[in-house]
């Protein structure tokens, strides 16, 4: 363990990264990925983050993407959410992985008030789009710096009410905690890989600064959730 490096993110590439991941491997890895958040609280942070962005505006319906958005596990949390409490929510879910989009369109069967859209996230298809929220939900840290720098204002100005962004925080001790964490509940190998890349490939506070303040918004915020997470808030 003497060896990790946390000072710079790591240009190490995630295998999930390959847009041609599909089959068992694909399905073992999203199920993974879906125990941790779970787990270890990684909805109840989006959730508090869209709480947050819901009660800054007058409107009674929102639109929400999550980008990014895996098997849609996050969606399905916050339709469940929505319809306990009688809140008027248009969902939507991008990833830029097809075989990904299929298999949350299986999981989310009995969600009618989810859409999932195969598209990619800088083309000029989604950049036509605009919605109240955009949520980017552990996708940043798989973008260079360079690319997050001309993603976070693109998808600000998409968004009419903000940007929720809940991704990792990198650290010496969220690496060797997960490695023990995914010695034991984890069965995918490919999730015990890039769940080890994501946490080096993660932000610190301070490059979450940087790039927001390029941004020049209106206000953001930075908290730190357990485990080992930022819940940040973009808000125009």
């Amino acid at each position: 363990m003497t060896s990790i490096k946390t000072q710079y993110r790591t240009n190490a590439e995630e295998i999930m990264d390959d847009f041609d991941l599909k089959g068992q491997d694909l399905q073992m890895v999203l199920n993974d990925i879906d125990k941790v958040n779970h787990r270890l609280g990684g909805h109840r942070i989006t959730l508090k983050g869209l709480k947050k962005l819901a009660q800054s505006s007058a409107k009674t319906t929102l639109t929400f993407v999550d980008i990014g958005c895996g098997s849609g596990d996050t969606l399905r949390v916050i339709s469940d959410w929505a319809i306990r409490q009688n809140f008027n929510i248009k969902l939507y879910g991008i990833d830029a992985n097809a075989h990904i989009i299929e298999q949350a369109k299986i999981l989310s069967k009995d969600y009618p008030d989810i859409k999932y859209l195969h598209q990619n996230i800088f083309s000029d298809e989604f950049k036509q789009q605009q919605f109240d929220i955009i949520s980017c939900c552990l996708t940043l840290h798989h973008f260079k710096d360079q690319d997050i720098l001309k993603l976070l204002p693109q998808l600000y100005q998409q968004s009419k009410i903000g940007v929720l962004i809940n991704d990792l925080q990198r650290s010496r001790l969220a690496y060797i905690l997960f490695k023990a964490y995914a010695k034991v509940f984890m069965k995918s190998k490919i999730a015990k890989h890039d769940g080890a890349i994501s946490i080096l490939r993660s932000f610190k506070k301070t490059d979450l600064h940087h790039f927001f303040t390029s941004i020049n918004p209106k206000s953001f915020n930075i908290e730190w959730c357990w485990a080992f997470r930022y819940l940040c808030l973009i808000q125009k």
